[in-house]
């Protein structure tokens, strides 16, 4: 966690309760598009922390069109909880060939395959199901040598992954200046440094420099997915595929659709909950 983090100067905590059990991923799905870069699931509740400077007014807005009747609460950041609450709820998950845990649990697990993420202000600790869909999918496409896109890369998980799994070079592109201290600390820790390359900027701009490459991972929100397809179909080598995730499995049908109405076939497909994950490929 940053020195900013710790000292919990200039954050704010969002607890947002859905009005109905069915709402639940709706909401999530609502805060991602607000912004947030994680949340935490706390009896219900989802919870996450945004930086002061933070659009609080689209953010409510999002949610509201997603559940009317959720409960929004914005709270002053209080450091001494958050650290409590991490070291109570945030938990080691097993991903297949992965295993992503805290620091305080990653002792347990064999390293050679563990992902060790410090939780920062969104919980980015595969605690999201849309983290661990691509993390299954990607496990038989990543080739020792290969040269990887992780766009929206956030706490760099994805990105870390990749490099373990054998990736020579992983280009991590985040739009969110607020995401990459965590993710660099992360970097940091799982000894990547050399293969895991941050950058800060917008991914339809910086993608083209470092095309092709025969794998591309994009865990967004649909709506942007939508808009980011046509770079990422430009960067694509032969053969290459891209991971598609943060879709709700009720936009299956509209993103299969669009999918296939833009020149891709999915090769592959992965749900958890309410969410739903693809490997995709030119047609």
């Amino acid at each position: 966690m940053s020195e900013h983090a710790r000292a919990g100067a200039g954050w704010q905590t969002i607890r947002v309760t859905p009005s109905r059990d069915d709402a639940h991923d709706v909401v999530a799905a609502a805060l991602f598009a607000g912004g947030v870069e994680g949340l935490h699931d706390d009896a219900g509740t989802w919870v996450t922390h945004v930086p002061d400077d933070h659009d609080l007014v689209a953010l409510r807005a999002q949610v509201v069109a997603a559940d009317p009747a959720a409960r929004v609460l914005v709270l002053p950041l209080d450091p001494a909880a958050l650290e409590h609450s991490l070291h109570g709820t945030v938990v080691a998950h097993d991903v297949g060939r992965f295993v992503i845990a805290p620091p305080w649990l990653a002792h347990a697990h064999d390293p050679a395959r563990t992902i060790v993420v410090e939780p920062g202000m969104g919980f980015g600790t595969g605690e999201h199901p849309t983290t661990r869909g691509v993390l299954r999918l990607m496990s038989e496409l990543v080739r020792p040598g290969d040269v990887v896109a992780d766009l929206g890369a956030g706490s760099a998980i994805l990105a870390i992954a990749a490099a373990k799994a054998g990736a020579a070079r992983v280009i991590a592109i985040e739009l969110d200046e607020q995401a990459m201290g965590n993710a660099e600390e992360n970097v940091a820790r799982n000894g990547v440094a050399d293969r895991v390359h941050l950058l800060c900027g917008d991914a339809t701009t910086l993608m083209p420099f470092f095309a092709p490459v025969p794998l591309v991972l994009a865990n967004i929100i649909s709506s942007v997915l939508i808009e980011l397809l046509p770079v990422v179909a430009e960067s694509l080598s032969a053969g290459g595929h891209a991971i598609v995730s943060g879709i709700l499995f009720d936009e299956r049908e509209f993103m299969a659709g669009m999918l296939e109405k833009t020149g891709w076939r999915i090769v592959a497909e992965d749900r958890e909950a309410e969410w739903w994950s693809a490997t995709i490929a030119r047609a």
